[in-house]
C-alpha cells in the first residue's frame, strides 16, 4: 500500500516537476535545473486547527489570540529552511543556468539582489546553512525565479499556512508537548546556539517531517502583521480557506519560529515576530536596500507549494499582488 501512494503521488506531480523524483509516500525532492542543488519539500495533507494559543499558555503574547477554528487546504513545504546554496543561484547570476531544453530562458530577465552592504551572514556560515538577512521583497523575488526555473508554483506560507504546519496536528505550546525540557532537542536558540546559527536539520523534526521550524532562524510569511489579526479574520474572513492578511504597507510583516538569537517563549509554536526598520539600521544607502537588512541575521524563510498548483494567470496576479509595490 505504502509503494501504491508513493507512485500515486509521483504520478500526480509529473504534469508539474521537472528533474524531481520522489523520496517516499510524504516527501518529494525538487532540483534546481541546471545545477546539483535540490531541496525535499513535505506534504501537509489539508486541515481543520485551533490558531493562536489558548489564554492559559505560559508566556503567551495578546497577539496570539483569540483563538480560532482555521481550515487550510492540502500543500507542500520545504522540509528545511532555504539554504545558502539553493540562495545563491538566483543572487549570482552566473551561477543560473539555463535549464534542459529551454532555449528561452534568459538569466538577465530577473531582479537580482544587489551586493549587501556587509557579509550577510557575519561570518556564521554558508554551505549548508540557512540563508539569511535577506528582506521579504527578496524571499518574495526567490520564489518567482524559482518557481519559473523550476516550472512548478513556489512561494511564501500564509501565517495559517505556518502554523499549522508547524503545529502537525497538536494542540501543545510546542509541536512535541508543553515540556520546555526538551526544547534543546528540537530548537536552536539563546540559550543552546553559541549565538549562531547552524546548519539545517540537525534538530529533530515535527511529525510532517519538517526540521527547525522552532528557533535556528525565523521564517517571512506573507501577512501583513497586526496585533488584532486574528479577531480580524475571525470577523471577516471566518469562512475563507487559508485566511491571509493581505499587506498594505511595508512593515510590520509577521515573522514566525523564533531564532538562535530569542529566547525559548519566542520558539513557541504560536508566537508572532513582527518586523522593523530597525532591521535595517545600519544601512548607510538611501534609499535603503530592497534586498538586504544589515540587522537581521536571524531571519530567512522556507518555501511552500500548492497542492494544487494555480494557473499561468493566477501566478501572474499573484507576483502583480505581493510584488507589484
Amino acid at each position: 500500500m505504502k509503494h501504491l501512494l508513493s507512485l500515486l503521488l509521483f504520478a500526480l506531480c509529473i504534469p508539474f516537476l521537472q528533474a524531481q523524483e520522489a523520496a517516499d509516500s510524504t516527501h518529494l525532492i525538487q532540483n534546481i535545473p541546471a545545477t546539483d542543488v535540490n531541496f525535499k519539500v513535505a506534504l501537509i495533507p489539508g486541515g481543520t486547527f485551533l490558531m493562536g494559543s489558548p489564554e492559559s499558555e505560559e508566556n503567551r503574547s495578546a497577539d496570539e489570540g483569540p483563538q480560532m477554528e482555521v481550515k487550510v487546504d492540502t500543500f507542500y513545504m520545504t522540509a528545511h529552511e532555504v539554504t545558502f546554496d539553493a540562495y545563491n543561484v538566483f543572487r549570482e547570476k552566473e551561477l543560473d543556468k539555463a535549464p534542459e531544453g529551454r532555449e528561452d530562458w534568459d538569466a538577465d530577465a530577473f531582479a537580482r539582489p544587489s551586493p549587501p552592504y556587509e557579509d550577510p551572514t557575519f561570518g556564521m556560515g554558508k554551505e549548508g546553512f540557512p540563508a539569511v538577512s535577506m528582506t521579504q521583497f527578496a524571499a518574495l523575488q526567490y520564489c518567482k525565479w524559482l518557481s519559473d526555473k523550476t516550472g512548478v508554483f513556489y512561494r511564501l506560507p500564509t501565517e495559517s499556512e505556518w502554523e499549522y504546519a508547524c503545529r502537525a496536528g497538536t494542540t501543545t505550546t510546542y509541536y512535541f508537548g508543553d515540556d520546555t525540557k526538551l526544547l534543546d532537542d528540537h530548537a536552536w536558540h539563546y540559550d543552546n546556539s553559541n549565538e549562531t546559527y547552524h546548519p539545517v536539520g540537525e534538530k529533530k523534526p515535527n511529525a510532517w517531517g519538517l526540521y527547525d521550524m522552532l528557533g535556528n532562524v525565523s521564517e517571512w510569511t506573507l501577512d501583513q502583521y497586526q496585533d488584532t489579526a486574528y479577531a480580524q479574520i475571525a470577523a471577516t474572513m471566518a469562512d475563507e480557506v487559508n485566511p491571509w492578511i493581505k499587506p498594505t504597507r511595508l512593515h510590520p510583516r509577521s515573522v514566525r519560529g523564533g531564532s538562535w538569537d530569542d529566547d525559548k517563549e519566542e520558539a513557541r509554536c504560536a508566537a508572532r515576530i513582527k518586523s522593523s526598520m530597525r532591521w535595517k539600521e545600519r544601512d548607510p544607502q538611501l534609499p535603503k536596500s530592497f534586498w538586504w537588512n544589515t540587522d537581521s541575521p536571524f531571519v530567512g524563510f522556507r518555501l511552500v507549494r500548492p497542492y494544487n498548483q494555480p494557473s499561468k494567470a493566477e501566478q501572474m496576479a499573484f507576483w502583480d499582488r505581493v510584488l507589484g509595490d
